[in-house]
């Protein structure tokens, strides 16, 4: 099951990202263009949530995987230029949706149930921020950044839950069955890290 969990959302957003690059090549205007993007990201949503609930046994899939695969495919077979005036249609549309969905996973957001994980939570959290935070500035240093992205690149880290949850998703799913009350825990604690 966990490698389905992962080969389903690659291979889907790349089929999905190689129709969908293929049409666009072809294309000379830029509304058709954006048109073509939306509707491509409507139907690999559309297919993603229909494996998601109709064919497999419950809820699995990562969407945020179905993505990568599909803009990573369609933007690397188009030219740069193409991309780049795509982008500047699309990016109003992308930041109205990247409100909605914030928006969406803050609601929910009870701070008793983190707080109330216990030792797990705050070390989680402390020592995500201390190796975003040190490894951003150690980057920067080794690279011979200006001395704003050394302070301030690893601030800006902190917000995004990044592979962690994945993995802590993974860990869920394995205890379902050896012991469903611990999964049940943990599922809780990452549902709340996820929106943190």
């Amino acid at each position: 099951m966990i490698l389905l969990v992962i080969l389903i959302p690659v291979i889907l957003g790349t089929v999905i990202g190689y129709i969908t690059g293929f049409i666009l090549k072809k294309q000379k205007s830029s509304k058709y263009s954006i048109c073509t993007l939306i509707i491509s990201i409507l139907v690999v949503s559309g297919i993603g949530y229909i494996f998601n609930n109709l064919l497999l046994p419950k809820p699995a899939l990562n969407f945020m995987m179905i993505g990568m695969a599909f803009s990573a495919t369609f933007a690397n077979m188009i030219s740069e230029e193409k991309l780049e005036e795509i982008m500047k249609k699309f990016n109003p549309i992308l930041g109205i949706s990247m409100i909605i969905v914030i928006l969406n996973l803050g609601m929910p957001l009870d701070y008793h149930l983190i707080m109330g994980a216990g030792l797990f939570t705050l070390i989680y959290i402390i020592s995500r921020a201390i190796g975003k935070y040190c490894g951003a500035f150690i980057g920067a240093k080794v690279t011979k950044s200006s001395e704003s992205v050394k302070k301030y690149l690893g601030l800006t880290l902190l917000p995004h839950s990044g592979v962690s949850l994945i993995f802590t998703g993974i860990v869920v799913s394995i205890l379902t069955v050896p012991d469903p009350e611990c999964a049940k825990r943990l599922y809780k604690v990452q549902s709340q890290l996820l929106q943190l």
